[in-house]
């Protein structure tokens, strides 16, 4: 035994990848998921006898280790680290070589390991490097936390590396592609790394890894980790409208280069990040860790902040929107949901839990939150760990809407249905979107809420914006309003009483962005109409192009209408929030149907001006798996209606469905325009 020696070590990466899904997340070293065997292929300097040679392994994590005792049969225990050669793996004609299986429990703790080979002998003992692996959850393990039952599910939440974020209102969702990137170099260590520069990790490293077996943790201190508030995290937030310094959040494309540039400087915070940022970067680092998830954006999200599940709207007696209240609906707000077991609550909550990385409110002093289980929000179940509360109310709030004039209310109205009226994620296999609302909220179920303030004093309107024996109001898009092009709408106004009515209209436009209350006012009108009894009158508007072109096609208009009764001074009010529909770019792939690992490809991207003005700009291509890094193409001024054709030549790395994606940043008031395709490589 004194003399045996290992001369050679083999992890085998190639054949282990292929067995536990994780080929493409790193080509130089071993990574694996647990909860099922690895290989090792092990070189002695001499004919090597289980029955007489006494070996073992250590797997070591940091200041943890655990030996392992090295058999020559499985075994029988799921619960534990073992390690065996399999009966008749022991090669006759190679007696020096063996071919080893490591095997980690389910629970076993996710991180890098180091892993020696001990030599036993009454002698004593020597020791000698194996070599590194990464371990990672895996939902293929039915006794793994995070374990999938289907394997569409898996390739879609856990190796897919491209998605959509759906951006917009929820009558025009916006299709924003992304790049999730968790096959690109670098991108695993660099998920790993989140985990040892965490808060948690700092404060003790024992503790840290304990917890570290269980995805609830993980995904609390990855919710910590994506924003940068409380530590050294990736994104840092911006809601300002001024991005000096730093890159508008509108501009990111993929969660690669975010990650890289935040390890390159030393961890130091990337600028800026809103909302679906940070829930996309998440997504790739729990996705990379083995943690099914997926992205999540709920329309007219409210933000609660003193726990009332109510937000006040106001808006003047001419229909401008007032920003007088600290609490908010956001058009959207993105997120994302992580599966998995709840073992820390009683039965019955497993599955998708909320997880939101956005900085909003604190979570046991830090910013985050979640996980908060799906259905606990859709059955109220307000006490269940972690942010339950915080959750219901960004989907079901009631919303408070007040005409004021300075202190005095005018009239006010209820709307119960706002809030959350869509929440929806990507559909498995598809570029659709998935509606999941009655995931969330639970209609017939739903008592009334409890509420610790009551409506300011004043008179109220029905929730059809009109009371009952006097005036209603409605307002109507003509059609979706395209960038560049007139909007259209219209204001219906209608005599519910007995006798004619002097009426005056009042209309408004603001401009806004998702996430906080208009600027203002871009356009008003407003006139005095005669309303026979019983009768309605359809008032047209437009707003021509040069009136909002300075907005830019990723904002957002309120548009509001209030109709008063010039004797009765009865008010009501109307109002909608939109966004524009955007000219797209059009890429077309040579020979789709035979897209070949490995071999070079040749795309087509196609932009036609649709503006009335002449614009030029810088085009950005991407893709991962397709692309080794961006393609950056200057495009000259392009006339009204000219047509611009741009090579994009590729060379796909990986087999299976992959995205390539493009956005074109004009030079007119930062209007951005987008297009995808996806594209499936076959094996070479």
């Amino acid at each position: 035994m004194e003399g045996l020696k290992l001369m050679n070590a083999s992890l085998e990466e190639a054949q282990n990848h292929v067995w536990h899904k994780t080929e493409g997340l790193n080509s130089t070293s071993l990574v694996v998921r647990r909860g099922e065997p690895f290989k090792i292929t092990l070189s002695f300097s001499g004919p090597y006898m289980l029955s007489k040679d006494h070996l073992m392994l250590r797997t070591e994590l940091d200041c943890l280790y655990c030996d392992i005792p090295i058999t020559s049969s499985k075994a029988t225990s799921q619960s534990q680290w073992s390690a065996y050669f399999q009966q008749g793996m022991l090669d006759p004609s190679a007696p020096h070589k063996a071919s080893l299986y490591v095997y980690s429990p389910p629970t076993a703790i996710v991180g890098v390991y180091q892993l020696h080979l001990l030599f036993m002998s009454r002698n004593g003992s020597h020791s000698c490097r194996v070599g590194q692996f990464t371990l990672l959850c895996n939902p293929w393990c039915t006794d793994d936390a995070v374990y999938l039952p289907k394997e569409n599910q898996r390739e879609e939440y856990v190796r897919n590396d491209f998605g959509l974020l759906y951006q917009g209102t929820a009558k025009n969702i916006i299709f924003r592609p992304w790049g999730f990137d968790q096959y690109e170099s670098g991108i695993l260590e660099i998920c790993m790394m989140l985990l040892q520069v965490s808060n948690e990790h700092k404060k003790n490293q024992k503790s840290d890894y304990a917890n570290r077996a269980d995805p609830v943790y993980i995904s609390r201190v990855i919710s910590a980790m994506i924003n940068s508030n409380d530590d050294c995290g990736v994104l840092q937030g911006n809601w300002s409208e001024n991005y000096s310094n730093g890159v508008n959040p509108s501009e990111w494309t993929g969660s690669g280069s975010i990650l890289k540039q935040w390890a390159k400087s030393g961890y130091r915070p990337v600028k800026y990040g809103q909302c679906w940022v940070f829930a996309a970067v998440m997504c790739t680092v729990m996705r990379v860790l083995g943690i099914p998830t997926r992205v999540v954006t709920n329309y007219n999200s409210a933000h609660d902040t003193n726990g009332n599940l109510v937000i006040e709207e106001y808006y003047t007696e001419k229909g401008e929107k007032l920003p007088r209240n600290r609490e908010s609906i956001w058009n959207f707000h993105v997120w994302v949901e992580c599966w998995m077991k709840r073992r820390d609550l009683k039965a019955g909550f497993d599955g998708w839990q909320v997880v939101d990385p956005t900085p909003q409110e604190k979570s046991g002093e830090v910013y985050r939150c979640g996980p908060a289980p799906v259905k606990a929000i859709q059955e109220r179940q307000l006490d269940m760990a972690y942010d339950a509360p915080f959750v219901y109310a960004e989907v079901n709030a009631d919303v408070y809407v007040y005409i004021v004039r300075q202190t005095q209310v005018l009239g006010y109205t209820i709307e119960t249905d706002r809030v959350g009226s869509l929440i929806c994620t990507k559909s498995m296999g598809s570029n659709r979107p998935q509606d999941i609302t009655s995931s969330y909220k639970n209609t017939k179920a739903l008592q009334p809420s409890v509420r610790s303030t009551s409506p300011m004093p004043g008179p109220p309107l029905a929730n059809n914006h009109g009371s009952a024996e006097g005036l209603s109001v409605e307002l109507s898009l003509i059609r979706v309003p395209v960038v560049g092009e007139n909007i259209s709408f219209s204001v219906t106004v209608t005599n519910r009483g007995n006798i004619m009515k002097t009426v005056r209209e009042y209309v408004n436009a603001q401009a806004k962005c998702y996430d906080h209350s208009p600027s203002d006012t871009f356009w008003e009108a407003d006139s005095i109409i005669q309303l026979a009894p019983h009768r309605s009158k359809v008032l047209q508007h437009q707003i021509s192009y040069s009136q909002y072109s300075a907005l830019g096609n990723e904002q957002l208009v309120n548009l509001a209408a209030v109709i008063m009764d010039v004797a009765t001074q009865e008010r009501v009010l109307a109002s909608e929030e939109f966004n524009f529909a955007s000219p797209v770019i059009h890429i077309q792939v040579a020979d789709e149907d035979a897209i070949i690992a490995r071999r070079h490809q040749v795309a087509m991207v196609t932009f036609t001006n649709p503006f009335s003005v002449a614009v030029r700009g810088m085009l950005t291509v991407a893709g991962s798996g397709l692309l080794e890094d961006k393609v950056l193409i200057n495009v000259a001024l392009l006339q009204p209606r000219e047509t611009m054709n741009n090579v994009v030549r590729f060379t796909p790395k990986m087999v299976g469905v992959k995205m390539l994606h493009a956005s074109l940043r004009l030079d007119i008031s930062h209007t951005v325009i987008r297009g995808f395709r996806t594209i499936t490589v076959q094996p070479a």
